[in-house]
């Protein structure tokens, strides 16, 4: 006998993939096992029991004279005896004699078995293994589609994250986060959240918030549960959400699976007809007894045969009963085409996950995805809720955000913490996947400076940071929560942005009331920088400082909103050409100007009319001539021009008239001739003259006694005046790279000295009088160490002590 067992690979599958079969399937593998008993169990006893038992017809006088005399004329080795007298009680019979051979049970098995192949009909011989191979075909159908390489493989790694996804710690804290909460609390939050949402103006809702207006509260971090998920649960969660969005991304380009599961039910329904069809038409020839009409008389004597099917009865109610299962089957399989074409299975919504859990991103599917999502829900609906929490981008937020503050921890923070350029104690946070909240909890930062993260979500609680002034954005994707905005509009005093697209600016910032200084850094495209537009600044009634270190062609009209009140301008500009200045004309509290590398051939017109201008810094530049020189004889209040970094070859004697200049930067040009003029600007106190063409130091230099930084690196001076030692508050004197041969003794008369570069001449000895300037100390002293031991051991004692 066939044990079931041996079928069993043509039913079973993973055990996990019971997920993937609703009821109706489950319904039909029972039928199928019932119908594969029905075939093994006939075909059983097809095999082990006898098919058919033939006798010879007996036959009657009466009936048919004719059969006798041929059955007579058959038996041509006997002679047969005289018909008796017929009697009302006893009725004439003729006795049948076969052949008398020693072979009689041979005989009647070889009647037998001709009886059944010629006589028997074909449905009552092979019905038993129709039934087994369309059993078989029915169970081939409905599992088929966890077979095929091209839908297996798919169902296989869905099967694997479902899992996966069902048993994971995070998915049971999201979900608990959210279902905890009554029916009262769940509206409150809606409606909160649509608020919030829903902005009228910069003042309220979340600002650039695309995605997060849907947040729901629950999922702001709770500091006492944030270690609740381990470091190794956390990266394991973290790890299903890029496994699901890659999946998702594959599965949802076609749909082999949602086509594969209809065509094989439309081949079972099909099947299902035909058997039913030809079954129902044919169930009748299953017949105890058959007649069996053979030639073989010449060998037994008889030609007619009466046979009784053995397994006639048995077959026959084995049929009724697997026509009955069949029925059933295709009813089932009906019901499943309904369930198919009745609604778009390939489109899936989490309308009713996204109500009940309130966490509103989860995104509807398509194609094979939402299939499988609809086969699952027929199973249980949990785990495809279970399973929405790794679809949603909050979720995924979420979970970053607590692995977020689990690595970076407040102590881990504080060791990053120092000093900036503005004195402020700074926090840089670099290349991270978002912003800890741990962040929030050292309360005496000052300064923070993100860099280079995405997805910066900066809440409510940054209302904690109390000393917080500054504000630093480097390339950083961000979004604010409201409540943390109004804590910026009052606190927020140094606002950085760089960014690659004017888009990228915040929205928000135009709104810190009380902002003083904005640095905006980026590079634009060419097109954009010709039509560089900024939101109206007219509400950033404090602000003082504006940076814009891009590429624009012309300042823009924004500007002129906070022209009023705007202490500082800086534009570099990257070597963009800066047309169109006549915007400066309106900045007259304007204090101080940078044009740093603008393309400017000659000095704008509209920075004479800033009549409050302290510094103007041109760094960088394409001036050659700088005769408009004189024209900043009406600017009294300059006193720094740095005019460094261009082309320049001469200076022009109009700058005497700038009698108030403390501060002049020439260095980097190509000037050649100082004149005697230049220090009658008696009240420069630094003068940078590096990096020229100059070969001779007029003697004029003495006049200017507040001089405290002279510097003439990198020139062609042979010698210096004795005038210059006469600058007695000299503290820096840089006369490296030349050709001086000879260091005067007066050096000594610079008691205030306390840096001195004479490195890179043709010195032979320094003159011991260096020892009077007693500020001057071995760590301020640039020279070669061979030339340093010329100095007195004294001397050189004297230097080396602090």
């Amino acid at each position: 006998m066939i044990p079931v067992t041996e079928f069993r690979q043509f039913s079973e599958q993973q055990p996990a993939f019971r997920v993937l079969k609703p009821w109706w399937d489950v319904f039909t593998d029972y039928l199928s096992v019932a119908m594969l008993m029905i075939g093994v169990f006939g075909c059983t006893l097809q095999v082990m029991q006898d098919k058919i038992i033939c006798l010879p017809k007996r036959v009657q006088a009466s009936q048919n004279q004719s059969s006798v005399s041929n059955v007579s004329q058959a038996v041509a080795s006997t002679t047969p005896l005289p018909p008796p007298k017929p009697s009302p009680t006893n009725p004439v019979t003729v006795e049948m004699k076969g052949l008398k051979t020693d072979l009689d049970l041979q005989q009647y098995s070889f009647i037998n078995q001709m009886c059944y192949e010629r006589a028997l009909h074909w449905y009552a011989k092979y019905f038993p293994y129709l039934v087994l191979i369309h059993t078989l075909v029915f169970m081939l159908c409905s599992n088929f589609w966890f077979k095929f390489p091209g839908s297996s493989s798919k169902i296989e790694h869905f099967i694997s994250i479902l899992g996966k996804c069902f048993d994971s710690p995070w998915t049971t804290r999201a979900l608990s986060e959210v279902s905890g909460e009554d029916s009262e609390e769940k509206d409150n939050r809606k409606n909160v959240s649509r608020s919030n949402a829903t902005p009228s103006g910069p003042e309220g809702g979340l600002v650039n918030s695309q995605s997060l207006k849907s947040i729901p509260e629950k999922f702001v971090v709770d500091k006492s549960t944030a270690g609740a998920l381990d470091k190794k649960e956390g990266e394991q969660a973290k790890a299903l959400f890029e496994k699901v969005k890659k999946f998702r991304l594959h599965v949802e380009e076609g749909d082999i699976l949602y086509a594969m599961y209809v065509r094989q039910t439309v081949l079972k329904v099909i099947k299902f007809l035909i058997i039913i069809a030809y079954n129902s038409a044919l169930v009748s020839k299953v017949q105890f007894t058959v007649d069996c009409n053979v030639d073989i008389q010449d060998m037994t004597g008889y030609k007619n045969f009466s046979c009784n099917h053995t397994m006639a009865h048995l077959f026959s109610k084995l049929s009724f009963c697997y026509l009955c299962f069949v029925s059933i089957y295709g009813l089932t399989c009906l019901y499943t085409l309904y369930w198919l074409f009745y609604r778009s299975l390939r489109e899936y919504s989490f309308e009713y996950v996204r109500q009940e859990t309130g966490i509103d991103d989860i995104p509807d599917v398509k194609n094979d995805f939402a299939f499988m999502l609809h086969m699952i829900d027929q199973y249980d609906p949990l785990y495809s809720k279970r399973f929405a929490v790794f679809l949603s981008e909050v979720s995924e937020n979420k979970l970053k955000q607590l692995n977020l503050n689990n690595e970076w921890t407040p102590d881990k923070l504080r060791q990053k913490l120092q000093t900036n350029a503005h004195n402020r104690l700074e926090l840089p946070l670099i290349m991270l996947s978002g912003l800890p909240d741990t962040v929030f909890e050292i309360t005496e930062l000052q300064s923070l400076k993100l860099e280079i993260i995405k997805n910066v979500m900066i809440p409510a609680t940054i209302a904690q940071l109390d000393n917080l002034q500054e504000l630093s954005l480097h390339q950083c994707s961000v979004k604010i929560h409201s409540a943390a905005l109004s804590f910026l509009k009052e606190n927020l005093k140094v606002l950085s942005v760089k960014f690659d697209d004017m888009r990228e600016l915040p929205p928000w910032m135009y709104g810190l009331r009380n902002l003083e200084e904005l640095y905006l850094v980026g590079s634009l495209s060419h097109d954009i920088s010709k039509n560089i537009t900024l939101e109206s600044l007219r509400d950033l009634k404090s602000l003082k400082i504006l940076s814009i270190k891009s590429n624009v062609s012309k300042i823009p009209q924004a500007v002129v909103d906070v022209s009023s009140h705007l202490q500082k301008m800086c534009i570099h500009n990257d070597g963009t050409k800066l047309v169109m200045l006549n915007n400066l004309k309106k900045m007259t509290n304007l204090t101080e100007l940078e044009l740093v590398h603008c393309d400017l051939e000659r000095i704008p017109h509209a920075v004479f009319s800033l009549l409050s201008l302290q510094e103007l810094d041109l760094k960088e530049n394409n001036l050659k001539s700088i005769e408009e020189i004189v024209s900043f004889q009406h600017l009294r209040k300059l006193t720094v021009l740095k005019l460094w970094y261009n082309s320049i070859t001469y200076i022009p004697e109009h700058i005497k008239k700038l009698t108030s200049l403390e501060r002049l930067f020439f260095s980097h040009n190509k000037i050649e001739v100082l004149p005697s003029h230049l220090f009658l600007c008696n009240k420069i106190r630094y003068l940078d003259l590096s990096y020229n063409d100059i070969r001779f130091i007029p003697p004029e230099i003495g006049v200017l006694q507040s001089l405290q930084y002279f510097s003439i690196t990198c020139n062609k001076v042979e010698s210096l005046p004795d005038e210059l030692y006469f600058c007695k508050k000299l503290k820096t004197l840089k006369i490296g790279k030349n050709s001086l041969s000879v260091l005067s003794p007066k050096i000594g008369n610079l008691l205030f000295l306390s840096y001195l570069d004479v490195k890179g001449n043709h010195f032979e000895i320094l003159p011991p009088e260096l020892g009077d300037c007693r500020a001057l100390k071995r760590a301020g002293l640039v020279v070669e160490d061979a030339l340093f031991e010329t100095l007195p051991s004294d001397v050189r004692e004297q230097m080396k002590t602090e």
